[in-house]
């Protein structure tokens, strides 16, 4: 048959059509709208600091302790809040529900948030010092937790009026422990110098915490200034002789928590 041949055409038409009708049916959609918003189309939780109140606020807890919220201090790299949690008038729990976040300020607030928490709970005040490396988060959290306090002072309840009767005479001064008394422990002698650890009590709370002997001497006073401080800070803040080692003062630590195991021993006694 002649490729001219009519008849060859219209064989090949034909052919060419049912070869297009096969390739369109065989071919589907790329993305289906409704399945990709299934999939992907969960809301995203938002992150934790932004799950706290923006302003302060304060909440009784049915065990009796309650929280307080300070306001949001902003700083250059992000804001911070600070919520206390009170027994009374004493600072159990610091955390902050607000940090700066992202690229390297992740990095510093998990270092310092941490040890402002804790020099929180271990001041009872405001006034701790700032974390190095993180001038501005501490500043931040210095100023919130300032304005905690501040609304714990104004929303304390009124303490109870005694239920005793008037008859029943009052409890001797002589059988509280005193005001403001200091407790030396003893003397630790460990590898690189004796330490020796100082308590000032409150009654029988521990207000602060100090080592009158300490290493010192070369590399021994670098390990002593970094160690000391949060020593101190653990040592009022847990109200006991179980803290934590400091990493890179192992032997300085040892002997703090020895002299000031002995240093509640006497407080007790």
């Amino acid at each position: 048959m002649k490729k001219s041949h009519p008849l060859r055409r219209v064989m090949l038409a034909t052919a060419a059509t049912v070869s297009g009708i096969v390739l369109l049916l065989s071919l589907k959609p790329g993305s289906d709208p409704a399945s990709a918003s299934a999939q992907g189309g969960a809301a995203q939780p938002p992150a934790a600091g932004q799950e706290s109140p923006q302003g302060g606020g304060s909440e009784q807890a049915a065990s009796g302790a309650r929280t307080v919220t300070g306001s949001v201090a902003d700083t250059q790299y992000g804001p911070v809040q600070v919520r206390l949690t009170l027994s009374g008038d004493k600072i159990t729990k610091a955390e902050a529900v607000q940090a700066p976040s992202g690229g390297q300020s992740t990095t510093v607030t998990e270092n310092a948030v941490p040890k402002l928490n804790q020099a929180a709970v271990a001041a009872g005040t405001a006034d701790i010092d700032a974390v190095s490396g993180a001038t501005y988060t501490s500043a931040g959290y210095k100023k919130s937790l300032q304005s905690a306090l501040d609304q714990a002072a104004q929303s304390a309840p009124a303490p109870a009026e005694s239920s005793a009767p008037p008859s029943q005479a009052p409890a001797s001064p002589s059988a509280e422990a005193p005001e403001g008394q200091t407790v030396d422990g003893d003397v630790v002698q460990t590898q690189y110098g004796p330490v020796q650890v100082r308590l000032t009590l409150n009654g029988t709370t521990i207000s602060k915490a100090e080592a009158i002997q300490a290493p010192s001497g070369g590399q021994s006073t670098e390990v002593t200034s970094n160690a000391v401080p949060k020593l101190n800070q653990a040592a009022a803040a847990t109200q006991s002789a179980d803290i934590d080692a400091v990493s890179g003062a192992t032997y300085t630590s040892a002997g703090y928590k020895k002299s000031l195991q002995s240093a509640l021993d006497k407080a007790g006694a």
